[in-house]
C-alpha cells in the first residue's frame, strides 16, 4: 500500500513539474512573439518613412540616409533574432531609425510626427538647446538644437565612452570617431568634453577641460543631475 501510495505521489510530482514546464515554456514563446511582433511593428513603420521621403537639404539628407543605416540593422537584427532581448535590440534600431526620420522631417520643416517611444540608449543623455562653439587642435567644431549649413549630423543622444552625449545637431559626426580605438577615440572624446562641458568653449580648450568639465562631472549627485536625463534646469540648456 505504501509503494502504491509513493508511486502516485512520484506521478503527481511529475505531472505538476511537466506541466509547469509546458506552461513556462508557452509563456516564454508568447513574449518572444510579442517582443518580435513589437519590433516588427516599429521596423515597419520606418520602412515606409525612409521609402517615401525624399530631401534636398543637406541636413534632411544626412538625416535620412543615418535613418535607412538604422533601417538595414533592424532587418537584419529581426531576421536573427532568437530570443526576448534580441528583439529589444532590434526594436531599438527601429526605434533609432525613426529618430533620425523625426530629425530629417525637422530639417525639410515638415511636421516631424508623433512623439516616439524614448530610446533606452538615450536615458540620461538630455538634449542641447543653444549653440555651442568651439575649436579643438585647430578644428572648428559647431553643435545645436536645430539643423543648418554648419549642423548637418543629428545624433539621437547615448552615451559615448560612458559619458552623455546629447541629442541635437553637429558639425560632424564626432560619435563615430569617439567610437574608434586609440587616438581616435580620445580625440572625439576631446571634442565632446569642449562642446559640451561648462565653460569650455568660453575659457580654452586646456583651462577649460580641467575647471569646466571636471567640476561638473564632480558635481553628478549634488544637484546638477535629476535622474532623468536632465543636467541644469531639465536638460542641457542651461549649461550646454
Amino acid at each position: 500500500m505504501k509503494v502504491f501510495l509513493l508511486l502516485i505521489l512520484v506521478l503527481v510530482v511529475v505531472a505538476a513539474v511537466v506541466a509547469w514546464r509546458r506552461g513556462s515554456a508557452a509563456r516564454e514563446r508568447r513574449q518572444l512573439d510579442d517582443a518580435r511582433a513589437e519590433a516588427q511593428r516599429w521596423y515597419e513603420r520606418l520602412g515606409g518613412q525612409v521609402m517615401n521621403l525624399h530631401g534636398d537639404d543637406p541636413a534632411a539628407r544626412q538625416a535620412l540616409a543615418d535613418a535607412g543605416e538604422r533601417y538595414n540593422a533592424a532587418g537584419g537584427q529581426l531576421q536573427q533574432a532568437k530570443t526576448v532581448r534580441q528583439c529589444e535590440l532590434a526594436r531599438e534600431s527601429a526605434l533609432e531609425g525613426l529618430a533620425y526620420v523625426r530629425a530629417a522631417r525637422t530639417a525639410m520643416g515638415i511636421d516631424p510626427g508623433p512623439e516616439l517611444p524614448p530610446l533606452h540608449g538615450a536615458q540620461g543623455a538630455g538634449r542641447l538647446t543653444r549653440e555651442r562653439e568651439v575649436t579643438v587642435q585647430g578644428q572648428h567644431y559647431r553643435a545645436g538644437p536645430q539643423p543648418g549649413p554648419e549642423t548637418p549630423h543629428y545624433y539621437p543622444g547615448g552615451r559615448i565612452q560612458g559619458r552623455p552625449v546629447p541629442s541635437g545637431w553637429y558639425s560632424t559626426p564626432v560619435w563615430k570617431t569617439a567610437l574608434g580605438a586609440g587616438a581616435g577615440a580620445l580625440g572625439g572624446m576631446l571634442i565632446f568634453d569642449a562642446l559640451l562641458s561648462p565653460g569650455f568653449g568660453d575659457m580654452g580648450f586646456t583651462e577649460g577641460y580641467e575647471e569646466g568639465f571636471q567640476d561638473a562631472a564632480g558635481d553628478f549627485g549634488q544637484g546638477d543631475w535629476d535622474g532623468q536625463g536632465d543636467w541644469g534646469g531639465g536638460d542641457f540648456g542651461g549649461d550646454i
